[in-house]
């Protein structure tokens, strides 16, 4: 079998964003090869023997009609959907590792349940693989604010001085540009004998393991082409900010961190590591965590900014930090170091003053 797409899901029934992501795995492209045989090109008669791909969607415990959704798919495509329903609620990473253990295909490809693809995103993906020799291939991806095939936004995933075989500059540039997981495919083989399982009952658990799914790689290559639609509302992760959702983002840079030890990158992109550990645990949790929670803890900003210290002492004079750190942001970040309280003040009544302005 070619590929394992692996869903994770959990109540995405509503406005039909369940539907429209399954109905545009189900008409990938790399079906019609697999069922040129078949009588029925929907799936349903589908010799298990020639299906070339799987979708392993898997229910996290959802409150809605999202396994009914799953359960309908997998009694239509038989042969290639399997309903999976999960006895506990794990987050995306729980789900996701359950789908990695089930999976049989070659190469592994990851989803979320809200956002769609093109028909031929995985056809397009391996056969570059294929082409190239790579062991990992991605693409771009279109942001989206409702259901469409018409390219929005395009967000580019990689630079193209990641591509070909990986040597230290273009892993030091996967440390500091990654892209996104979702628009990539992978070995299984790499991923099972690596053993990258995303941590699990944490949001944010593609930051955890973004660098040893693309370091642990030898052979990269990219599509320039928006081929993954990423839906964006108002209940998605990243635009939902609460107490709990910031220590899972600082819980993420320390899983990142301990997977550099494990696999032996640590000491060699240290400078690499500590920047991205700076922004992802540090300074985009403080700078979504000031002015999107309601009642600020000056208790969690000082351990937030204790904790940074503590893991990188002198992360001011990395050179990425220099270079890619706002001024504004810099000198913010400097004055919570020395006094979290006055930080908090100073902020405040800066957010205050700016709302103010923007409603003049």
């Amino acid at each position: 079998m070619k590929l394992s797409i692996i869903v994770p899901v959990y109540n995405m029934a509503a406005e039909d964003k369940l539907i429209h992501c399954l109905d545009s795995l189900v008409s990938q492209t790399i079906l019609d090869t697999a069922t040129e045989n078949s009588e029925d090109k929907n799936g349903s008669n589908v010799d298990e023997s020639s299906a070339s791909f799987e979708i392993i969607a898997v229910d996290d415990c959802s409150t809605d009609n999202s396994l009914e959704i799953l359960k309908e798919y997998e009694a239509k495509y038989p042969d290639i959907f399997h309903a999976v329903h999960s006895e506990k609620n794990l987050h995306q990473g729980g789900a996701k590792n359950i789908g990695i253990r089930m999976a049989k295909g070659e190469w592994i490809g990851f989803i979320d349940a809200d956002d769609w693809i093109t028909p031929d995103m995985y056809e397009k993906l391996i056969r570059k693989a294929e082409e190239t020799g790579a062991d990992c291939v991605g693409c771009d991806y279109s942001l989206v604010d409702h259901y469409t095939f018409e390219v929005g936004q395009i967000e580019a995933n990689s630079e193209d001085n990641q591509t070909g075989v990986l040597g230290d500059d273009q892993k030091k540039s996967m440390i500091l540009d990654s892209g996104s997981l979702v628009v990539k495919i992978y070995k299984r083989s790499m991923i099972i004998e690596n053993e990258l399982f995303f941590p699990e009952n944490i949001f944010y658990e593609d930051n955890a393991m973004s660098n040893s799914y693309l370091l642990l790689n030898k052979h990269y290559e990219y599509i320039k082409e928006p081929m993954y639609y990423y839906y964006q509302h108002n209940t998605s992760t990243v635009h939902t900010i609460t107490t709990v959702r910031c220590e899972d983002r600082m819980e993420a840079g320390r899983v990142m961190i301990s997977e550099a030890k494990r696999h032996g990158f640590y000491e060699k992109y240290k400078e690499e590591i500590e920047y991205k550990f700076t922004l992802l645990f540090y300074i985009n949790t403080l700078f979504s965590y000031m002015p999107g929670v309601k009642h600020t803890s000056l208790r969690f900003v000082k351990k937030m900014g204790r904790e940074m210290k503590e893991y990188f002492p002198s992360f001011e004079l990395n050179p990425y930090y220099i270079e890619r750190t706002h001024p504004e942001e810099k000198k913010l970040i400097h004055m919570q170091q020395k006094n979290t309280l006055m930080f908090v003040l100073y902020y405040k009544l800066l957010w205050f003053y700016r709302k103010k302005i923007r409603k003049v």
